[in-house]
C-alpha cells in the first residue's frame, strides 16, 4: 500500500512538474525557461525535477505531450468528429492560439528539428504525432472526396501532408517574423479546399480572428 502511494503521488508531482512548466516556458520563452527555473517554480532542486525525468530532452518532450493534451481540451478532440469542417475550426483554432504562447512554439519547433535523431527522447513523440494527425485529416478528405465534395485529383494522402507541411512551415516564418498571421495562412488552405466555417462548440474560436 505504502509503495502505491508513493506511486501515486510521484504521478501528481510530475503532472505538477509538467503544468507548470508550461506556464513558465508560456511565459518566458523557451530560452528563459532553464530546468532551474522549471524546477524552482514546482519547490524542487534541479536533480529533484530530473529524478522524475531521464533527462532535460525527455522532460522537453513530456512537456509538449502535455500541451498536447491541454490543447485537445481546450479545442476538442479532432477524432470525435473527423469532418474538415470540425478541423478546420480546431486545427485553425490550435494555430492562433500558438501565437500567444511562442515559448511553447519556440519549444516545439526547436525540438522538431533535433528529434530528426532517432535517439532523440522526443523522435517518437513526433512521429507518433504526426501520423495520428494525419490519419485524423485522411479519414475526414476520403469522406469529403466520397461525397463529391471535394476534388479526387490529389489523393488524400498528399493533401494532408501538404495542411501539416503549411501549419509547420508558417510556425517557422512567424519566429522569425511575428507580425505574420500563421493561423490565416493555414486557414487559407482550408478556404482552397472548399471547406466552409462551422460554428463550432464552446473552446472553438472564429476563424475570422487576427493573431
Amino acid at each position: 500500500m505504502a509503495r502505491r502511494g508513493a506511486y501515486a503521488k510521484g504521478v501528481a508531482k510530475r503532472e505538477e512538474i509538467l503544468e507548470s512548466a508550461l506556464e513558465v516556458i508560456a511565459r518566458e520563452g523557451y530560452r528563459g525557461a532553464s530546468v532551474k527555473e522549471l524546477a524552482e517554480a514546482v519547490g524542487l532542486s534541479q536533480a529533484g525535477l530530473l529524478h522524475y525525468f531521464d533527462s532535460k530532452d525527455e522532460l522537453f518532450a513530456a512537456i509538449l505531450r502535455k500541451r498536447d493534451e491541454v490543447d485537445a481540451r481546450r479545442f476538442g478532440d479532432l477524432d470525435a468528429d473527423p469532418s474538415l469542417d470540425r478541423i478546420r475550426e480546431g486545427f485553425v483554432g490550435i494555430v492562433r492560439h500558438n501565437a500567444e504562447v511562442p515559448g511553447l512554439v519556440q519549444l516545439f519547433s526547436r525540438q522538431a528539428v533535433e528529434a530528426g535523431d532517432p535517439e532523440h527522447p522526443a523522435h517518437a513523440y513526433f512521429v507518433e504525432r504526426s501520423a495520428a494527425l494525419r490519419a485524423t485529416i485522411v479519414a475526414a478528405i476520403e469522406r469529403r472526396q466520397e461525397e463529391g465534395g471535394l476534388t479526387d485529383a490529389v489523393d488524400p494522402e498528399t493533401l494532408a501532408r501538404v495542411i501539416q507541411a503549411v501549419a509547420d512551415g508558417m510556425q517557422l516564418q512567424w519566429l522569425q517574423d511575428p507580425g505574420v498571421d500563421m493561423a490565416a495562412a493555414v486557414d487559407a488552405v482550408f478556404v482552397l479546399l472548399g471547406v466552409e466555417k462551422q460554428v463550432g462548440p464552446a473552446g472553438f474560436e472564429p476563424t475570422t480572428s487576427t493573431v
